[in-house]
């Protein structure tokens, strides 16, 4: 059986919380949803609190994953993290960053091709 589009992103947001785990980043929580906006993995990096955006593209043929978060994308995860923080006030007292993981290949731990790209936009675009 062909996994659908869901499956596939959801293995790939797995990935990519196991690999920001190993690089000593603490999950906090995925795949939420609000009226603005989608944040993919929400993560702690030691005074930071981080939104993650997961892309995933089997071939970078026609470009990476990272490649894809173009400005339209980035202004509906700064607005969705701005919902965040103002429903979760205790939160807003971290400094905030934007991370994007990008995953190229198979999905699985030792064959994809992981791109970190950290602190890869800020709010003030």
């Amino acid at each position: 059986m062909v996994p659908n589009k869901t499956q596939v992103g959801q293995a790939a947001e797995q990935l990519a919380r196991r690999y920001l785990e190993s690089q000593g980043m603490k999950y906090l929580q995925q795949n939420l949803r609000y009226p603005v906006g989608e944040i993919d993995l929400l993560m702690e990096d030691t005074e930071y609190v981080v939104f993650v955006e997961v892309r995933y593209r089997r071939q970078t043929r026609f470009g990476s994953g990272a490649e894809t978060v173009n400005y339209t994308k980035r202004q509906k995860l700064i607005k969705a993290a701005l919902y965040y923080l103002q429903q979760h006030p205790q939160m807003a007292r971290l400094p905030m960053r934007f991370d994007v993981i990008s995953i190229a290949g198979e999905l699985n731990q030792d064959s994809a091709k992981i791109d970190w790209l950290k602190n890869a936009f800020t709010i003030q675009e």
